[in-house]
Parts: structure tokens; C-alpha cells; sequence
């Protein structure tokens, strides 16, 4: 049943980062129940409920929060859950009157968490923004690139939504969970991702202060600037990623490579770093990115191809470790990590909510009487039993 079997969470569905959380929850078993619209938000575009992977392995009832019996349905959910995650901006929840004050004083055990950007407090914390911004802001982004010359590499947003926002309130309420063990009381958890991101920048501030990381990017041994820790492009268009980091690693690449270390300058001399990258670019060019691969299998060299998201998943380390799932034509990654004696549950896809609604207050406590009474009402979407009608 996974080791969060029992515990209860409710979430406000929102974008990225807070449906993240309750995903990483659900997958390890954790009874997630996600509140949302009675009218889909206008995103620009619509993910078709099977794709809409964030929302897997959880329940999920659509309620109108404008409406002073929605308001009153989600406090009573709250009564019973020992979690609360959302991701709006500071103050929305409040002017819904589900802010922690009265969400806490319906359940004084409720850890409540609360995912922005730039956090409930400072001077920007109500201002619009989205990864970009926060990565900009924490001085990763400017980190990020091939080069000072050229403007930063944008990543996928994984690194602010996803890195240093959601798995920080994850991490944030498993530990006030526990700290709940010995005061019997709940908290509020302010995840700020500029935060998280920042805080998983602490290893190069450190390199930076020490003298050890140049500010200018692409001119350091891990963000690219060496020639044994960067990408080649392959004869057939593709690449493979090059850590040779470790000098026995290094020794092997050379060796496969058909390269002499006694022709080439010293692998940490800087100023031989593009007389080495030419050199690598130079033999890499002369084969296939899977004829490299074969040629470094077994080889601690540290060089593997890179791989996109429709290749990852038929690669046979993929196939061997079971690290994606494939459920009626829907490829998704497995939950992670895995546990030796609690593994979780299958994976069950994302619910549609005027669908499910019932079954998922049905099964949080809600009388019968009072979901038909909702439904009724507009409050709740879902469609009455014919003796309900």
C-alpha cells in the first residue's frame, strides 16, 4: 500500500509544483484528495485527462469555492486530513476563507503547506512570476549555459517548479508530520521555490566563496566549461554525454578514443580546454551515437547517449529497472523511490472529477444527503442517481 498508507492529504489543484507534491504523496501511497474547479481555468490549452499524469493516483471532486457551501465542504474535509497543500499566490486562499487561520482552527493538527515563488513574505511576494524567474532570482539561470558569451541556457522548468519547489514541500511536510509526533500540533510550511532553488545552489556557493567556481558559466569543470564533462555531437546528428570527471574515468575515455594523454594537454590545464574539446569533437564525429555507446559498454568512462523523452523509455536500462509504466497507450515514469517492504500500489490514472466526486466524498465521510444536495446546488459537480433526480 506504500509508507504513507493512512495518511490523508486535501489539495487545492493548481499548475506544476503543488500538484507535483500531492502526486509524490499519492504515488507513495498517501490518500490524496484534489479540490478543483467546477470550470476549467483558461490555460491557452487542454491536457486530456489521461496525460494529466500529475493527477494519478489520486481522488478528486470539482467544487465551487466561490460559493459559501463549497467553502464549508473543504473545511470539513480539512477536519479529517492530516495535510493541506496549495499553490496560489499569498493571500487568495485567505480571501476564499481557507487560509490557515480557519483551516487550523477546524484541525489544529493540519500542516499546512504552501507553495509559491517567491514566498508568503518580502517584497515580491505578490508579484506574478514562473521557474525562470525564481532560477533567475536565486542565481541559478545565470549559472547555466555553454558559455559567458552566450545569453543562459533555459532548462526545463523541473528545477525551480518541480526541484526546488515541490519536492521541497514535500520534504517540508513529511517533517512536520514528524515533528506533530511529539507537540500534537500542526504548522503552516512556506515552500518558497527562489528558496529551494537556492538551496540547491549551497555546493557551488561554496565552490564560488572558495575559489573553486568561476561566476563566468561555461568556464567551470561541471556546468560544461571542461571538455571531459560536456556533450559531442555524433556522426548521424545525435550526442553523447561525456562526465569523465575522475582521472581513471579520464584515462579510459582517452583510451577508447584511440587518444595518446602524452599528445594532449593536461586534463585539468584551462588553458588546453579547446585544443581537448576539439580533439574529443574531432572522433566523436567519426561515429554513431550508438555505435559509441557500444563502444563504451562495460567501460568505466563514464559516456552514455542522450536520450530524449520517446527514446528514455525503451532504452533497456529502462526495461531492466522498470523505471516507466505503460498503461493503455500512456508511457509514464514510475513512482520513485523504491522501497524494500512498502512498496506502493499500482498506479491508477488521473480521475475526471465530476465523475468521481461522489465516491471521493462518499469515502471522506460526506453524508449521501448532503453530496445530492450539492450536486443539486451547482456546488459540486457530478450527476445524480435517477431516485436523486
Amino acid at each position: 500500500m506504500g509508507p504513507l498508507n493512512g495518511l490523508k492529504v486535501v489539495e487545492m489543484a493548481g499548475l506544476g509544483p503543488a500538484p507535483f507534491c500531492g502526486m509524490l504523496l499519492a504515488d507513495l501511497g498517501a490518500e490524496v484528495l484534489s479540490i478543483q474547479r467546477v470550470t476549467r481555468a483558461d490555460l491557452g490549452f487542454e491536457v486530456p485527462t489521461r496525460y494529466d499524469l500529475l493527477n494519478r493516483n489520486k481522488q478528486a471532486v470539482a467544487v465551487d469555492l466561490k460559493s459559501p457551501e463549497g467553502v464549508a465542504l473543504v473545511l470539513d474535509l480539512v477536519r479529517g486530513s492530516d495535510l493541506l497543500i496549495e499553490g496560489f499566490r499569498p493571500g487568495v486562499m485567505e480571501r476564499l476563507g481557507l487560509g490557515p487561520e480557519p483551516c487550523m482552527a477546524a484541525n489544529p493538527g493540519l500542516i499546512y503547506g504552501r507553495m509559491t515563488g517567491w514566498g508568503q513574505t518580502g517584497p515580491l511576494s505578490a508579484r506574478a512570476g514562473h521557474d525562470i524567474n525564481y532560477i533567475a532570482m536565486s542565481g541559478a539561470l545565470a549559472a547555466i549555459g555553454p558559455s559567458p558569451d552566450d545569453p543562459p541556457a533555459v532548462p526545463l522548468n523541473y528545477v525551480g517548479d518541480f526541484g526546488g519547489g515541490a519536492l521541497y514541500l514535500a520534504l517540508g511536510l513529511m517533517s512536520a508530520l514528524h515533528e506533530r509526533r511529539q507537540s500534537g500540533l500542526g504548522q503552516v510550511v512556506d515552500a518558497a521555490m527562489v528558496d529551494g532553488i537556492g538551496s540547491l545552489m549551497t555546493m557551488h556557493y561554496g565552490y564560488w566563496q572558495a575559489g573553486q567556481w568561476d561566476l563566468q558559466r561555461g568556464s567551470n569543470t561541471a556546468d560544461g566549461g571542461s571538455p571531459w564533462y560536456t556533450t559531442y555531437r555524433t556522426s548521424d546528428g545525435g550526442y553523447v554525454a561525456v562526465g569523465a570527471v575522475e582521472k581513471r574515468f579520464y584515462a579510459e575515455l582517452l583510451s577508447v578514443l584511440g587518444l595518446s594523454d602524452a599528445d594532449l594537454p593536461d586534463q585539468n590545464d584551462r588553458a588546453g580546454w579547446p585544443r581537448l574539446r576539439a580533439a574529443f569533437a574531432e572522433v566523436f564525429a567519426t561515429r554513431t551515437r550508438d555505435e559509441w555507446e557500444a563502444a563504451f559498454d562495460g567501460i568505466d568512462a563514464c559516456v552514455t547517449p542522450v536520450l530524449d523523452m520517446a527514446e528514455a523509455p525503451a532504452h533497456e536500462l529502462a526495461q531492466a529497472r522498470g523505471s516507466f509504466l505503460r498503461d493503455n497507450g500512456v508511457i509514464e515514469p514510475a513512482p520513485a523511490p523504491r522501497f524494500s517492504r512498502s512498496a506502493p500500489a499500482a498506479v491508477r490514472p488521473p480521475p475526471v472529477a465530476a465523475e468521481a466526486g461522489t465516491a471521493a466524498l462518499r469515502q471522506r465521510g460526506i453524508a449521501e444527503d448532503r453530496i445530492a444536495d450539492l450536486i443539486r446546488q451547482g456546488v459540486v459537480a457530478g450527476k445524480l442517481a435517477p431516485q436523486e433526480a
